[in-house]
């Protein structure tokens, strides 16, 4: 019991102080994790309103790979990543393993395939009389999936929410390829990992209550105009 108390007081402690370095710590994961979003969501949505709406050849299998990208391991999703990047591999000229860029870039391949079938989800959700209001407008491919999204407007926002708590709470693919380098790349995530390897508990755990508490503020706004849209 002693244990548990100790440990709650040192986590409420690191949150209490938000020194230099957690404020640091914090600001790097809201980058990357919110950079990996927006391109999830610019990538994945209108591969989603695609799939949703079209009727073209492979959309089947299109579909599949979607799917099974929903479900991919962050730590393959670094590995494919890290043999790109690394010094003899097809882009180790570009300089960017163990960078920021790198863990953008890792996390972006986690978030496209969850924006694209939470999007895809919800344009087939709608009414068919919608659906043959749109075909009906005889509007560009374009048009007619920027009107479905709207007309989808919380499942895009859902997209988005599931994107982003996708990549916030994922630490395999940014501890491959962005290393967790202190001051450099080192995230929430890989922050609790090294934390809890040196056996400080109370430290991971209130590096884990920062990050909690930010997936709830980023959760609570995108919720707050999900549920205006709806309403």
């Amino acid at each position: 019991m002693e244990f548990i108390v100790d440990t709650l007081g040192n986590a409420f402690s690191v949150v209490a102080e938000f020194g230099p370095e957690l404020r640091k710590v914090l600001a790097l994961t809201l980058w990357v994790s919110g950079s990996a979003t927006i391109i999830g969501v610019c990538l994945g949505v209108p591969l989603g309103v695609a799939l949703g709406l079209g009727r073209f050849r492979g959309r089947g299998a299109v579909t599949a790979l979607v799917n099974t990208g929903m479900g991919m391991p962050p730590v393959l999703a670094g590995l494919l990543l890290l043999m790109l990047l690394w010094n003899d591999g097809p882009l180790g000229s570009w300089g960017l393993l163990f960078t920021p860029a790198a863990m953008v870039a890792a996390q972006a391949l986690l978030a496209v395939p969850i924006a694209a079938g939470v999007t895809a989800a919800g344009i087939r959700a709608l009414s068919p009389d919608t659906r043959e209001q749109l075909a009906s407008l005889r509007l560009g491919r374009w048009t007619q999936g920027v009107v479905a999204a709207r007309e989808a407007w919380p499942a895009v926002v859902g997209a988005a929410a599931a994107a982003f708590g996708r990549v916030i709470a994922e630490v395999g693919a940014v501890l491959i390829v962005g290393g967790n380098i202190a001051g450099e790349t080192r995230v929430l995530t890989t922050a609790i990992v090294q934390e809890s390897r040196r056996a400080n508990f109370g430290t991971a755990l209130g590096l884990g209550i920062v990050l909690l508490l930010l997936a709830l503020f980023v959760n609570g706004v995108l919720t707050h105009f999900q549920l205006k849209e709806a309403t």
